[in-house]
């Protein structure tokens, strides 16, 4: 797997986690959207009771818009586009109950809400473009409004409430900083196996999924090779397991430095690996896993100034004809993984003979 292909490995992987943060978002705001037409469902009953129906009327037209919002919200397309439409008339509105006639002076305190909002469903850079704008103007409006006067106690009130929005903006900007770094190194750990640095076993089933689908709807190639490295138990207990790990990490530099930009290489458990080999079929594929199989015999693990000779057993499945769900072409590569170990190990096997397909009705493993 070269540069390319850890390009891929990497576009796969941030494209599923993406899928994972929009559908973190969707409930966020399913809940950011009950809760505020919740919220401002009890106040039309308090603006009712108080005689200002107009504004009561308003407030439970907005009720059932939020509502219907959040019923629509897991389904939207352009989720952006609807925060947008929830956030922008949202903060005008937290502006707006500032200077409204008879406001409290407490509803001063609402306008903090908008860079934690923000920040929660934008991320850093569109949250503070659209946050810093609000804060002013906030700011702005509530001086102008109570008409504060610049002597000492004006300056200390001006100060108080000017500097503890600023720091509530720096803040939330780097805690949201710091939570995307972590949030993205998580990512890696997930998507990548540790030992190896190939894909982790996830990541290469998602890749799978996702192949199959491309494949599907553009009635392509795609060949899945499973491979289990021969007599692995034997140099751990002969070597050590320090030479075993660099063993497997051995093998997939000679992987990735044969493979091609589209292939896609990953690590499913122990020492048996999985390839994805896109835009090809089993007769393109089998020249290639020839060539692999041959080069990991041909190069030897140095290790303490010894050698360790290395091979491994490769099962080949292409699809559609020997299976077109994930499930099917394993069981297909399997099966010919543990054929080709029945026969002695070190060689490609990539078509089943006669009697071969009764294996699938027993589970019997080396």
């Amino acid at each position: 797997m070269g540069d390319g292909d850890y390009n891929e490995h990497r576009d796969v992987g941030t494209e599923h986690c993406e899928g994972l943060r929009e559908s973190g978002k969707r409930a966020l705001m399913r809940t950011i959207l009950l809760a505020t037409g919740l919220t401002l469902g009890g106040f039309s009953v308090l603006q009712a009771l108080a005689g200002n129906y107009p504004f009561a009327i308003l407030e439970v037209l907005c009720t059932a818009l939020l509502l219907f919002g959040a019923s629509r919200i897991g389904r939207a397309r352009h989720l952006n586009l609807w925060i947008y439409l929830y956030l922008v008339p949202t903060f005008c509105f937290i502006l707006y109950i500032i200077v409204m006639p008879d406001a409290s002076a407490a509803a001063f305190v609402w306008l903090y809400m908008i860079p934690l909002l923000a920040y929660l469903l934008l991320g850093k850079q569109r949250a503070f473009l659209l946050t810093a704008p609000f804060m002013l103007a906030g700011l702005l409006l509530y001086f102008a409004d109570n008409r504060l006067n610049l002597d000492t106690r004006g300056l200390i009130d001006l100060g108080n409430a000017a500097l503890c929005g600023v720091l509530i903006l720096v803040f939330v900007h780097i805690y949201d900083g710091l939570r995307m770094q972590a949030h993205l190194e998580l990512e890696r750990l997930a998507q990548t196996d540790s030992l190896t640095g190939v894909a982790s076993r996830g990541s290469f089933q998602h890749a799978l999924q996702r192949s199959i689908q491309e494949v599907e709807r553009s009635n392509g190639h795609l060949v899945l090779a499973l491979l289990d490295v021969d007599h692995f138990k034997q140099v751990n207990d002969q070597w050590g397991h320090e030479a075993g790990d660099m063993a497997l990490q051995h093998i997939c530099q000679i992987l990735q430095h044969r493979l091609r930009v589209t292939d896609f290489l990953g690590r499913l458990g122990g020492e048996e690996f999985g390839l994805l080999l896109r835009h090809t079929d089993s007769v393109g594929a089998e020249p290639l896993v020839e060539l692999l199989r041959e080069q990991v015999a041909e190069q030897p693990l140095e290790y303490e100034g010894q050698l360790i000779a290395l091979s491994a057993t490769f099962g080949l499945a292409a699809w559609p004809a020997d299976g077109r769900s994930a499930a099917e072409l394993y069981r297909s590569a399997d099966r010919r993984l543990y054929r080709g170990k029945q026969r002695g190990r070190n060689q490609l096997v990539s078509a089943d003979v006669p009697g071969e397909l009764l294996l699938d009705k027993f589970d019997v493993r080396l």
